[in-house]
């Protein structure tokens, strides 16, 4: 801004500009003074700022030469400087082997300072017409050019703990083109109150959908191994189409085991995110494998159906290594592809972060094979419509049973990549869709579970024949228990025991060891109705 002092004419009013205090300036003159004492900048150089004739500090890297000696370094300074602008400590000076959290703090505010004045010193002037804010560095971020009567905004820095990245920080560039000063100090301000004020709350949050997933997982291990077990110990179960699910819940119990150790061994665990060892990187590969074979054992089983119904007319046998290769061996594509670009482009520690469009070459085919197996699914459920209208065939209701459960999963398990990819920005919606998305991505195999397994008509079906054959065979054995005893108290004292004392759990004509023939015959009728 232009201060006219009295009998001093017209100067540049003093600034602070994240790294040095300037003074009123005359107009048309420069302002000098030594670089400041930062790691990463030149203390022996000189810093100068100009003042053009209508009292504004000057921006052009052509004239203002603010930065330019300081950021100029010999080889050999270059050399020592790590890549955060840092210079790294030589054998005379004496850094402690563990660095407290200030001075971590510190590093990143001075990584900013340096990456700010390096870009203010690179971009080009502002040559939009109208009054605008000067680019600045306000000590904790850095602000282009504004134009005047506006509000810009950027993400909040992640220099503490309890600072949110998410959230917004803003400042006001005045209708004058000052930015705006706070009326308690008159000095220039940004507002920063929205980076900590959701902490608490997103961190509890955040807790709690961590233990969402973690149950959520457990659940559906104990549930899909409870499913294999029932799917190979009824041999009168197998199929080609419970391969095909019995395939599918390996790789959902692979997947929810590698998501726990995941959980709680690398995102439970900032020293190990800290020190990022290529483990979690590893593990992070076999993660993203395993999320692929989920999705593509999904489209095997809708391939399988489609092939069985619409294209074989109802055959029985198909070849099977080909789902093993699609259900298996394809999911490695993707997942590599994503490993070599993720170490190449975006090599963050234990690749954590989603703030990457590469998690599109895991995610690309994962929407593709779901958009296809519904379509296949459509094109079965059409079919089998027609089928069961013309014939109505105890086959087409029974494949219109089998199409219904995968219809049902398709869109249940695929909603999240494929109707709500975008996280709502308002507050409340955006919780109800961590929610949502919690409950679809981390409870997908105590889902399919239930639809597959628990639900199954041919597995309730044969629990209920164990059951029964289980009850039968209890039973018997129990009434042979009681014949025997029964037998040994006549065979002692069968004068001297009164006969209402016979009369106890077994039933009396059982006790004296006499069957009759309808009873053999209903007890040999069950037995054989279990094993039919």
């Amino acid at each position: 801004s232009i201060i006219i002092l009295p009998d001093a004419g017209v100067f540049c009013s003093r600034m602070w500009d994240g790294l040095l205090c300037w003074d009123e300036t005359p107009v048309g003159t420069y302002a000098t003074q030594n670089c400041p004492d930062y790691p990463g900048l030149d203390t022996s150089g000189k810093v100068s700022k100009y003042c053009d004739e209508s009292g504004i500090w000057v921006q052009s890297p052509f004239i203002n030469k603010t930065w330019s000696k300081c950021l100029t370094f010999s080889k050999e300074k270059f050399k020592k400087v790590t890549p955060h602008g840092l210079l790294e400590p030589t054998v005379e000076t004496p850094v402690s082997p563990r660095v407290s959290q200030e001075e971590e703090e510190r590093k990143k505010i001075i990584d900013g300072q340096y990456k700010c004045f390096e870009k203010m010193n690179r971009d080009q002037p502002y040559n939009k017409s109208g009054l605008y804010c000067n680019r600045t560095w306000d000590g904790w971020l850095c602000w282009d050019d504004t134009p005047a009567g506006t509000v810009t905004w950027q993400n909040c820095p992640n220099y503490f703990p309890d600072f949110d990245s998410t959230e917004k920080a803003t400042k006001i560039c005045s209708e004058s083109g000052q930015w705006f000063r706070h009326p308690d100090t008159n000095r220039t301000w940004s507002n920063y109150t929205l980076c900590n004020f959701h902490t608490t709350g997103k961190l509890k949050m955040a807790y709690i959908l961590y233990y969402m997933a973690i149950v959520g997982h457990a659940f559906s291990i104990a549930s899909l191994l409870i499913s294999l077990a029932i799917f190979f110990y009824f041999r009168n179960l197998s199929c080609q189409r419970i391969t095909l699910h019995k395939n599918l819940f390996v790789s959902y119990v692979l997947n929810s085991a590698l998501t726990l150790i995941y959980l709680i061994a690398v995102v439970n665990n900032p020293d190990v995110v800290g020190r990022n060892p290529v483990g979690c990187k590893v593990l992070h590969f076999f993660h993203m494998y395993m999320l692929g074979c989920n999705y593509f054992w999904m489209l095997c089983e809708g391939i399988y159906l489609h092939t069985l119904i619409v294209v074989a007319v109802f055959a029985e046998e198909q070849h099977l290594h080909w789902y093993y290769l699609l259900g298996w061996g394809f999911p490695l594509v993707p997942a590599s592809i994503h490993a070599v670009a993720r170490k190449k482009y975006f090599d963050d520690n234990c690749w954590m972060s989603v703030e990457t469009h590469l998690l599109y070459v895991v995610h690309g085919p994962i929407m593709a094979a779901l958009l296809v197996n519904l379509f296949f699914l459509l094109n079965i459920v059409r079919v089998l419509v027609t089928k069961l209208r013309d014939t109505h065939r105890a086959e087409s209701n029974m494949y219109m049973k089998a199409v219904r459960a995968t219809l049902i999963l398709v869109p249940l398990l695929g909603i999240q990549f494929v109707i709500f990819p975008w996280r709502p920005e308002n507050r409340l919606a955006g919780e109800v869709y961590d929610y949502i998305m919690h409950i679809l991505m981390h409870y997908q195999g105590l889902l399919v579970a239930t639809i597959f397994c628990f639900f199954n008509g041919e597995v309730q079906a044969a629990l209920k024949r164990q059951w029964i054959q289980y009850k039968a065979q209890w039973g018997q054995r129990r009434r042979d228990h009681c014949s025997m005893r029964s037998t040994s108290y006549t065979a002692t004292s069968i004068t001297e025991v009164p006969a209402f004392m016979y009369h106890h759990d077994c039933n009396s004509e059982h006790l004296n060891g006499r069957h009759t023939s309808e009873d053999s015959e209903l007890v040999a009728l069950k037995t054989g109705e279990t094993y039919a």
